[in-house]
């Protein structure tokens, strides 16, 4: 057996020798990935809120099946990652109102998506490549056209979330409270679900379907770890996601692996410093008041 050469590893990590005229060939993957930063980041903050990063991988595996069958049939895979994600989130939406009825909704769709998928692919004659890239991401030419379909579906989300955010949030945090006051929960909820389904379809064609949660709840996570503010978590959130997107796109055009190690070591890198800070912001105060007493 022969030894792995850590330069060889290194040199398919990093290698920025041609990266001008690879970074013009990306340029439409650069953009998409910005956007998606950005509406993750938003969306993200209302997953962690309403305790749904496990409903966020569900509807990413029935995305992934429905990617999939668009491949194996010759359908337009963003058609079929959309389609598959908003079956999931209806599913989960009116089935899963309550927190442990979605959870176990969850987990029975997350293994019959994965198995569909996995159907679909083992029956796909075509190349490996395309099979991959539907589960860890893949830096591709992006056309005008499929552009236009990732900018368009964010920016139904994008609306969506500005004309529900308000009521969306009282019900996030307090959903007794919003019901009293006569806010309609049950349509947020559902409106949300759809919005969310959205949302993971596109984080599909970018990162996988995966490593989907690298973009739609640690950006948002690392964000609550740092402030509670209800207008900061947001602005933080989205840097985060448009950092961690935009940046592994960026270190991965210089190397031949998949885009998502990129993106989610970025993202991780962001969640360990947020909890650094904030075990810091803690003791801090804990010390503070000890040596009060103390003089």
């Amino acid at each position: 057996m022969n030894a792995i050469d850590p330069g060889d590893i290194l040199g398919q990590m990093f290698d920025f020798s041609d990266y001008g005229a690879l970074l013009a060939l990306v340029s439409n993957s650069i953009i998409a990935a910005a956007v998606l930063g950005i509406v993750g980041g938003l969306v993200g903050v209302f997953v962690m809120q309403r305790d749904m990063a496990f409903a966020v991988h569900g509807i990413s595996e029935l995305s992934f099946a429905g990617a999939a069958a668009a491949l194996l049939f010759g359908v337009n895979v963003v058609v079929g990652s959309v389609f598959g994600a908003l079956i999931a989130a209806l599913v989960i939406g009116v089935l899963g109102a309550k927190a442990r009825d979605r959870n176990s909704i969850v987990g029975v769709l997350m293994p019959f998506g994965l198995g569909l998928g996995i159907l679909f692919l083992a029956l796909y004659p075509g190349r490996s490549a395309n099979k991959f890239s539907l589960l860890t991401g893949q830096i591709v030419s992006v056309d005008d056209p499929q552009l236009g379909w990732l900018i368009g579906m964010s920016l139904v989300v994008l609306i969506g979330m500005l004309l529900i955010w308000r009521p969306l949030s009282f019900d996030s945090l307090d959903a007794d409270v919003a019901a009293a006051r006569g806010v309609p929960t049950r349509f947020l909820s559902f409106a949300f679900m759809l919005l969310l389904g959205l949302i993971v379809a596109v984080s599909v064609q970018i990162i996988g379907a995966l490593l989907v949660l690298a973009l739609l709840v640690t950006p948002a996570a690392a964000a609550m770890r740092v402030s509670a503010s209800p207008l900061l978590v947001p602005v933080l959130s989205v840097l985060f996601g448009l950092v961690s997107a935009v940046g592994g796109i960026l270190l991965a055009i210089g190397g031949s692996l998949p885009i998502s190690p990129y993106i989610t070591t970025i993202s991780f890198a962001i969640y360990v410093v947020c909890r650094v800070i904030a075990w810091r912001r803690t003791r801090r105060r804990t010390t503070l008041p000890a040596l009060a007493v103390g003089v």
